[in-house]
């Protein structure tokens, strides 16, 4: 009678190993946009944020979400380059800001045409990243979006923290001084 191999562990744990994770699909959830309250703009108020609840599911295969990524950046790409024409326009017109000018007061994205930005000989991921929002284009947004009441209270805050930020420490100069130092009163090590 013929013995059945045994199968030694250590070959079974390396046959485990071998077993890669794989990836098929991307699963994308989509929220409105909303005010946000939670982060803080390097200028201005009117944060951005995204409502609690998706409104909406989307499932791609890897390449089509790869895909999708290269034409919403492209997209992006687009405004971006059009709002440095746009701003280079206003610039020609005004002599670098030296001169008032009533054409370039009016000038809007609208007047700078497809035709004047090269999209398509930009290499977009040597170009694409996050670009910080101006406050009348994240305002814009928020409208967009359906917010209707904007939290003019929020600019308030988010000013008091960007100037909390400013400082930091105390003002104790060679040594500390317990009792009138801001860190060893807040319960900090002094700093």
């Amino acid at each position: 009678a013929s013995r059945p191999t045994a199968t030694s562990i250590l070959k079974r744990q390396k046959q485990l190993r071998r077993k890669n994770v794989r990836f098929d699909q991307v699963t994308v959830y989509y929220f409105a946009r909303r005010q946000g309250f939670t982060s803080v703009p390097s200028q201005g108020g009117s944060s951005l944020g995204m409502a609690q609840r998706h409104n909406s599911v989307r499932r791609y295969t890897l390449c089509e979400f790869a895909q999708e990524q290269e034409v919403n950046h492209r997209e992006i790409l687009r405004e971006h380059l059009k709002e440095e024409k746009l701003h280079a326009k206003k610039m020609k017109l005004t002599k670098n800001g030296t001169v008032e000018s009533e054409e370039a007061e009016g000038l809007t994205l609208e007047d700078v045409s497809d035709d004047d930005i090269d999209v398509e000989n930009v290499e977009v991921d040597d170009y694409f990243f996050l670009q910080p929002l101006p406050t009348k284009r994240r305002r814009a947004l928020l409208r967009a979006s359906g917010v209707h009441r904007i939290d003019a209270e929020e600019k308030q805050e988010l000013r008091a923290i960007r100037l909390s930020r400013e400082e930091c420490g105390c003002d104790c100069r060679l040594y500390c001084d317990p009792e009138a130092c801001a860190c060893s009163q807040a319960g900090i090590k002094c700093q």
